[in-house]
């Protein structure tokens, strides 16, 4: 039977169809919004921000301290230490500069994969972000379907947001790698050829390391170049899945406007079990 136990609403705040109101009582036309079943797990600017500087000062300090158990091409101690801590971050991994003893050794394993742990935490609220967009469409849909025509909804549900936030992270990479092979090219005094592979081989975090940034200027440059590209890289990964789930909301809300109400739905909505729907 459809009212043998106490249900929950499928997402949550989607129990009450009753559409926002302004203070005079009136419909503001605004859409509601449900809260997601998620929570607040949007990636912030602020939480970012302050775990990369938390990572990468602890880095930096633990890679100075030993810094004479670390090998390689050296320039200055204090520099030399960041560009370690980002590259082993971002696992792009050179080689130009590596632990040379046990306790270095194990300190960069506990950073790569502290490194790693928070930026899958970044990707899996990136994650979440999509799933509930989903969400929000859905509810979206449900609660305007008596009050709005399937035209409006749908002109939402299309919204090219996040198309043209991936052609602009796109155009940004594609800046971000010019300059990246001008830098090399003018101030590394690389081939364009060898520039740009080496270019393509950090902004992937694949690092051979038979190219890298050998210099005092080279490495600071590095820090804020390999940190930038890299993670611009994710975004744009981030917001060609959010295009390509767009395509999906349509499907969904095409789904919603267009179902037949069922005798299973109507129980399913009678949750007292008085037999009466409202």
């Amino acid at each position: 039977m459809a009212c043998d136990s106490p249900r929950e609403p499928l997402l949550s705040g989607s129990s009450n169809p009753n559409p926002q109101m302004t203070p005079a009582g009136k419909d503001n036309g605004s859409i509601p919004c449900a809260e997601s079943i998620f929570g607040n797990l949007h990636p912030s600017i602020k939480q970012v921000a302050i775990y990369l500087t938390i990572y990468l000062g602890l880095g930096t300090l633990s890679f100075y301290l030993v810094k004479d158990d670390i090998t390689g091409k050296k320039t200055n101690n204090l520099l030399d230490a960041l560009y370690f801590c980002v590259v082993t971050m971002t696992t792009v991994g050179y080689g130009d500069l590596v632990p040379n003893s046990a306790a270095t050794k194990l300190l960069a394993c506990l950073f790569v994969f502290s490194g790693m742990a928070l930026v899958g935490l970044i990707v899996s609220k990136a994650a979440d972000y999509l799933v509930e967009k989903q969400e929000i469409l859905l509810v979206k849909a449900m609660h305007l379907r008596d009050k709005t025509g399937p035209t409006e909804i749908l002109k939402e549900a299309t919204t090219k947001k996040a198309k043209y936030k991936c052609l602009l992270t796109a155009g940004i990479i594609g800046v971000l790698m010019v300059a990246g092979t001008v830098f090399l090219c003018q101030v590394m005094k690389l081939g364009f050829i060898d520039a740009f592979y080496c270019v393509c081989s950090t902004v992937t975090t694949l690092g051979y390391g038979d190219k890298s940034f050998s210099t005092s200027g080279g490495r600071l440059f590095a820090v804020v170049w390999i940190m930038v590209s890299t993670i611009g890289l994710a975004q744009l990964f981030l917001y060609v899945a959010e295009v390509f789930t767009e395509s999906r909301q349509r499907a969904l809300v095409n789904w919603v406007l267009t179902r037949k109400m069922t005798t299973g739905d109507l129980e399913a909505a009678d949750i007292d079990c008085d037999g009466h729907v409202g």
